[in-house]
């Protein structure tokens, strides 16, 4: 069993790539101390969220000067995500604040821009490919890796003895570097399935059949002036011919096709309490979960399977990302004890692609008196194993004060409390709209479209609605002020549902995903109406949504995943197949 150590500085994907290496048969340790760092013989460093705000943990916890010595012996190291960012010079993300200087170059922001008439949306969110010669991405080829972030490091002369791997989004990018046994990835070998798993344990096993002794004499240099750092690396290459020769080979890479971005397909499980108080997933009708008796009556809740069980499914049929909604929320629960945090340790365990977790994610005061941050909330769902929280009504009641203060940012909302500490991407903003019909196409409060699906009385104008309390609540305000709203405060994606179309499995609401993808440059997931493969298609060749959620069709098993993915491939949508 290989012994790795983890650098747990409170990263939010902590946990998943703890359950990682478990899963992989490692005993992992962590690193509790400064000097617990030159003690590991494998260290695994991980990170999501803001370059500067890991800096500062890393610094008050004196870790820095550890950190740096270790990497520069050209000892075993796995950097992920901000792990591969905090290695370079510096970020545009956090301004003067420094990164470690191991690498040459400043992380720079992506820049919006089109690639053909398909905008490329920030973050760079989803499953992309990589290429390069390195023989380490044999066990990469030609599947996808999960990428979720909204800066990258781009390749300099300085650095460029440093790439591993490039991935296409608009321009190349660095996607993974290596040094010798120095590895890092821009990507989530840890949320990438299978894919992911076994380039872990490529690595750890190259890693662990070094000579150390060879391995640190042959250090990472770095020299220091007044006014910058350059870092120079010498690499010795050999070949290998036993499990024991040392391998130190950095390769650069070689001109391959350019790779793409693959549209996702995210199975959604409704999560609540039934009447006898077990937690069941569900399915809403225009929202409403309980079944319809002989005589009209709402009935007991829909019971369509057990979250933990139903999320393992998704994931071995192929499902690309999967998401809870707690649609009850348990709001006087302390945020410990939410029962939403067993189920995302369980899954955790056993499923490895992004999860995202929404419902109750806002300030408040639990049933013993003590007070809760959305912040707090958060940070609970994070370490228990989500990538991402989704944000409801808490959001609505943060755009309508961001308007009504004439856009001013109080740095207090969820949406600013998380995406500071974790970034912008861990941010979802779950909608809940309703159509208004209107008889003009003008309207002094509300952007308003004309659709092809008039209204009850002929009307060709409307205007989409929010809600909150699970739609049960309309409100005098407009998806299109939320959505704007959102993106300035620092949200990284909109999940658009529909109340029109829940569970009527007629298609996706396009007119309403249209007017929002026109409207902010994030990524957005279609959700709510899917029936057959068809209606993915639809959603993908008449709108630029790269995500498209769905549930009823998934659980009750009407529709297979992979028929989805497959009709998609079929029509010439760029998927990713399960290996």
């Amino acid at each position: 069993m290989p012994q790795v150590h983890l650098l747990d500085y409170g990263a939010g994907n902590v946990r998943s790539v703890r359950n990682a290496l478990n899963f992989l048969g490692c005993d992992v340790i962590d690193i509790e101390k400064p000097e617990d760092i030159q003690n590991a013989k494998m260290l695994i460093f991980p990170g999501v969220g803001a370059f500067g705000s890991a800096m500062k943990t890393l610094h008050d916890r004196k870790l820095i000067d550890p950190l740096i010595s270790y990497i520069k012996q050209n000892r075993p190291f796995l950097g992920v995500c901000l792990g591969m960012q905090l290695l370079f010079e510096g970020s545009e993300e956090s301004g003067d604040q420094k990164g470690l200087g191991v690498i040459p170059g400043i992380v720079s922001k992506f820049k919006e821009q089109k690639e053909g008439n398909m905008p490329l949306r920030i973050p760079h969110m989803g499953w992309n490919g990589l290429r390069g010669s390195d023989p380490i991405l044999c066990e990469v080829g030609s599947n996808q890796v999960y990428f979720v972030h909204s800066f990258k490091a781009d390749v300099t002369k300085e650095n460029q003895h440093w790439v591993m791997s490039l991935t296409d989004y608009g321009n190349p990018f660095i996607s993974s570097v290596r040094s010798g046994v120095v590895f890092a990835m821009q990507f989530h070998p840890e949320k990438s399935g299978k894919t992911g798993l076994n380039l872990i344990q490529k690595v750890i096993s190259v890693c662990m059949s070094v000579d150390l002794s060879l391995t640190s004499s042959k250090r990472i240099k770095t020299t220091t002036t007044t006014t910058t750092t350059t870092t120079t690396t010498t690499t010795t290459t050999t070949t290998t011919t036993t499990t024991t020769t040392t391998t130190t080979t950095t390769t650069t890479t070689t001109t391959k096709k350019k790779t793409k971005m693959c549209n996702r397909i995210i199975a959604c499980l409704d999560v609540r309490s039934n009447d006898d108080g077990d937690l069941v997933v569900t399915k809403g009708d225009c929202y409403d979960v309980r079944e319809k008796t002989k005589e009209g009556k709402r009935g007991h809740v829909r019971n369509l399977g057990k979250p933990v069980e139903l999320a393992r499914r998704y994931y071995n049929e192929g499902a690309d990302e999967i998401t809870f909604l707690n649609i009850t929320s348990f709001r006087e629960m302390p945020a410990t004890d939410a029962p939403m945090l067993m189920v995302l340790r369980e899954t955790s365990k056993n499923v490895f692609v992004p999860l995202t977790i929404g419902g109750g994610i806002r300030n408040y005061v639990d049933s013993l008196g003590c007070e809760w941050r959305a912040l707090d909330v958060a940070g609970a769902y994070f370490r228990a194993g989500a990538d991402k929280v989704s944000i409801g009504s808490d959001a609505v009641r943060a755009a309508m004060a961001y308007w009504e203060s004439n856009k001013h940012k109080t740095g207090e909302t969820s949406i600013e409390q998380i995406s500071g500490v974790y970034g912008a991407q861990a941010v979802v903003i779950s909608v809940d709209p309703k159509r208004v019909y209107v008889n003009s196409g003008h309207h002094d409060k509300h952007k308003v479209i004309k659709t092809s699906k008039k209204g009850p009385n002929g009307e060709e104008f409307c205007w989409f609605q929010c809600t909150t309390a699970g739609g049960r609540k309309g409100l005098d305000f407009d998806v299109a002020a939320l959505v704007v709203a959102c993106q300035a405060l620092g949200a990284g994606e909109i999940l658009l549902n529909s109340i029109d179309c829940d569970g009527q499995c007629l298609g996706y609401d396009l007119e309403l995903l249209d007017m929002v993808c026109n409207l902010v440059s994030l990524p957005v997931i279609a959700s709510s109406g899917a029936g057959k493969p068809e209606h993915f298609e639809q959603l993908f060749n008449k709108t630029t949504s790269q995500a498209a959620l769905a549930s009823g069709i998934f659980h009750r098993r009407e529709v297979a995943i992979e028929s989805v993915k497959k009709h998609l491939k079929d029509t010439n949508h760029q998927v990713r197949m399960a290996p």
